[in-house]
Formats: C-alpha cells, structure tokens, sequence
C-alpha cells in the first residue's frame, strides 16, 4: 500500500480527456506527493496485462459503480454512465447517512445511561473521557475506512494473499493507534480533573440535567466534559488514573477489534458486489465507532470498579502497552502499512483542540436555546458524515489519476458529485426535523424549520467545498489524505455546525418567533 507513486497527479493529466476527470481541478497542483506520503501499490507487469486483458469488476468502485469500458463500451454516452454512476451515489449513501443519524440519537441515550453507571459516578474523570476518547477514536475508525477504501477501489484488496495482508497490517496499525489514543485520552481527563471546579460547591445534577448532557456530548466530539455528576468525590490520583487509562486502553483496543474487523469485511464485500466503500464506509466508521466504543467503555469500567485497589488495572495497562508494542513491529515488518505509524497524528491531536473551541460554543448556547443540544447533531454530524463521503472519493481519485493502470475513466464531475451529496442529505434533515417533531421532542414552529433547513444546507455546502480544497491541499503538500483530512474536516464541521446553528436562533428569535 505504499512505496513509489508511478507518476504524478500534474503529470497524468495531459493525457485525459478534460470531462473524463473526476479532480478536473488537477492542473492547480504543481507538485506531486513524495512518495513516503502517498500509498499506491506497485502491479507487476503481467498483472497489468491480466487487467487490460480481461478487467476487474471491482475497479467499478472508483467514483461510481461504473468498470472501465474497452472496445465498443468506450462509445457509451459520457452522460448516460454519469447518471448511472450519480444513481449509485445516491443508493449507496442515503440509507447509509439516514441509519447514521438514528445510531447517533441511540448512542445518545446509551451515554443517558452509562453516566449513570457506579464507575462514572465513582471516578469524575471515566465521564470526562467520553468525549476525549470518542472524538480520537472515531476519527481512526473514519482513516482506516478511507485506506481501505482507497485500497478497495485500486484493486489492491482483490488478490487473497495481498488482501490478507493490508487488512492485518491496517488491523495492527489501528490497535497501536488505539492504545496511544486511549493513554492520551486519560491523561487530558486526569488533567481537567484537577482543572475543573470542585463539585463539592455545585448541586447536585437531576436526571432530567444528566439526560441533556448526555444530548449536549453526543452533538459534537468535544473534550469539554461536564460537571461530574456526583459531588465530593476527592480528588483522584494514582490509583484512579490507572484505573482510568486501563478501562480506556482496553475499551479502545477491543473496540478496535470488533468495529476493525467488521470495517474491513464491510469494504471487501462492498467491492465484491461492485458497491463503492468510499460512499458507505466513513459515516457508518464514525457512527459506530461512537456506539462500540461507549458501550465497552462503560462495560469494563464497571467491572474493573470492583477491583480499583488491587493490582489487576494496572496489570491490564501494562499488557496492553505490551501488546502495543508487539503489533508496531507487526506494522514495522509489513510494507504496505510502515510508513503509516509516523503518519497522521497531528492532525487527531489537532482536531481534538478545534474540538474543544466547539465544546466551548456548544456548553454556552446549548443552555440558552432549547433543543440546541438535539440540532447540533444533525446540522454538525451530518454535514461532517457528507463531507467524509466525498473526501473518501477525491482521495481515491487522486490516488487512482498518479497510477496508469487506473487512469482513463468516465466519472462524474466534482461538482455533479458535490451537488448529489447535497441532494441526498436534503430528504434526511427533512425526516429527522419530523422525527423530532412527531415524538414532541422539539417545538418547531414553521419559519424555524425553514431557516433550520436554510442552515443546514449551508452546512452541508461548506462541508463540501472544504472537504475538497483540503485533500486538494494535502495531495499537493506530499500527504495522503486519507491519513490526514478526515480528522481535520470533521473537527472543523463541528465547529461551523456550531457557529450556524447558534445564527440560525439568534436570527429566528430576532424576528419574534417563540421556541
């Protein structure tokens, strides 16, 4: 999965036919990627030949669910196969974006309930490594998608022993990650332990308060965490500490395990069935990757409770860091995935900062407006699930157009892409405003509705012409945007979420309108 770049994006350009492009907008980089940065298998000669010579229906994936055509397919209307490649996009990621915003609503409540729990009402900092772990987490469930996606669509997942090998690797890689993320998790939380005012002097939460914090740290990935939900608790040390990264390191490895495996089993029976990944992996990455990880979280933080003054956490930590290490010199050893445990860690902890600017505008506002805390999911979740959809598919054919063998394809224009995206997310919005609506969860008189749905568009909008301009950056800069931009983007969809959501009351409560 990496080594050498055969060609350039600039470079290959000038062979293809300027409407035949997905990333027309090529000709503004003036250098290709270095190749330590960028992951494109080499194909042995007679591979190639083989590929020319018969085709592979799993390259259908790339952009579209649309093969290569040869012979007299070649004289196939370019529109006539756009329409069919904009259809799969749209059968492909709308049941997948409308299943992602119901899983978000459910591991909002399942947070209801594990905050709740005796360990995190125990131990104040297992509540504030909610948020810290579900934002690094998530964002390593989303990069694993966009490799193998990546991976999927260039072909490089159809022979059996190639296959075996980039998903282990992948899988090795994702657990290192995991336990470094987790540690780091628990750190910061231990830190805003001691940062945080003493909860001795606030009341105690109700649980109608719990219930809508629980919304408010779903909404966004956010290491703010709030007040701890039991009062007095003495400040933790050592012994809590321990007990904390353990459950956060075992929590996120097995997690990394299970959503891992199925990941990667999601994106090679996707190419199998001639199903682009890149349309359906990153939201269900993200969406799950929440669930799976809270729901073990609070599992093994319950049961190590019973056993926070005995040796076992801290025996737990230290096989872990040791498995850690085992699995870096698997990762080592492996030449599709060496090079990728240097990469990519500055934007996780990167976007972990921008995340806590949103905390700050999500914990001001969510108070002053009601059914804030329920909005922010859709009109930041969303717009982030969209944009990961299409920097999965211009990653994939910025990889793709710097490799001959993959380089002459019809394929939508970005701009057809992005308003299809935008189109598909429409009717979602629509459904859960309804939703809400229906089940009495949120008053939504009519203007408000209109100018939630104005927003949200707008979001959606800004999603998609960051999400390019980013992997555009990034490809022209020598690194891989799939090590790199989905952090970053969903980060920053979080934020302006945010920001679009707060002018959107602000300008509805302006006109006089009751919510």
């Amino acid at each position: 999965m990496n080594g050498s770049v055969k060609g350039s994006p600039s470079a290959s350009k000038s062979s293809l036919p300027s409407d035949s492009i997905e990333l027309d907008y090529l000709e503004d980089i003036e250098a290709p990627p270095p190749s330590a940065n960028v992951r494109t298998r080499q194909y042995e000669d007679q591979d190639l030949g083989d590929d020319l010579e018969h085709g592979e229906d799993g390259n259908s994936a790339l952009l579209g669910s649309e093969g290569r055509t040869r012979g007299m397919e070649r004289s196939t209307s370019y529109y006539a196969v756009g329409w069919r490649q904009v259809s799969s996009i749209v059968i492909e990621s709308a049941p997948t974006l409308l299943l992602t915003t119901v899983g978000l609503l459910f591991t909002g409540e399942l947070l209801d309930h594990v905050s709740r729990w005796k360990a995190m009402m125990t131990i104040d900092e297992l509540i504030m490594i909610v948020p810290v772990v579900l934002n690094l987490k998530g964002n390593l469930e989303m990069n694993l998608s966009a490799r193998l996606g990546t991976a999927a669509n260039m072909g490089e997942l159809d022979d059996p022993r190639a296959r075996r090998k980039i998903v282990y690797g992948n899988l090795a890689l994702l657990q290192v990650q995991a336990t470094v993320v987790a540690f780091v998790a628990a750190c910061v939380s231990m830190i805003l332990g001691f940062l945080v005012p003493d909860p001795s002097s606030a009341p105690p939460m109700s649980l109608d308060s719990l219930d809508y914090n629980s919304t408010m740290h779903l909404s966004v990935r956010a290491p703010r965490p709030s007040i701890p939900v039991k009062p007095g608790n003495p400040k933790s040390g050592l012994v809590e500490f321990v007990m904390v990264a353990s459950s956060a390191m075992l929590s996120a490895c097995m997690s990394s395990i299970l959503l891992g495996s199925f990941m990667c089993a999601l994106i090679i029976i996707c190419r199998r069935y001639g199903r682009d990944p890149d349309n359906i992996a990153p939201p269900v990455a993200s969406c799950l990757g929440d669930l799976v990880t809270l729901c073990l979280l609070g599992t093994i933080s319950s049961v190590l409770i019973n056993f926070v003054n005995t040796a076992l956490p801290l025996l737990l930590a230290v096989l872990l860091v040791f498995s850690a290490i085992f699995c870096a010199f698997q990762v080592r050893g492996n030449s599709d995935v060496k090079d990728l445990i240097w990469q990519g860690w500055s934007p996780l902890f990167g976007a972990m900062i921008i995340s806590s600017a949103t905390g700050i505008v999500l914990d001001t506002f969510a108070s002053r407006y009601q059914g804030f805390p329920l909005l922010a999911i859709v009109i930041s979740g969303l717009p982030g699930s969209v944009g990961s959809i299409f920097v999965s598919r211009l990653s994939t054919s910025l990889h793709a157009s710097s490799h001959p063998s993959h380089a002459k394809t019809n394929q939508p224009s970005p701009r057809m892409v992005m308003i299809t995206l935008l189109l598909v997310t429409l009717p979602v919005e629509v459904i859960f405003l309804a939703i809400l609506h229906a089940f009495g969860w949120l008053k939504l008189p009519i203007i408000f509705a209109i100018f939630a749905v104005l927003f949200f568009c707008c979001a959606v909008s800004i999603s998609l012409v960051i999400a390019r301009a980013l992997t555009n950056y990034l490809w022209s800069k020598g690194r891989d945007p799939d090590m790199y931009a989905l952090p970053i983007h969903s980060a920053v969809m979080d934020l302006i979420g945010q920001l679009l959501l707060v002018l959107c009351f602000t300008i509805v409560s302006l006109i006089g309108v009751n919510l």
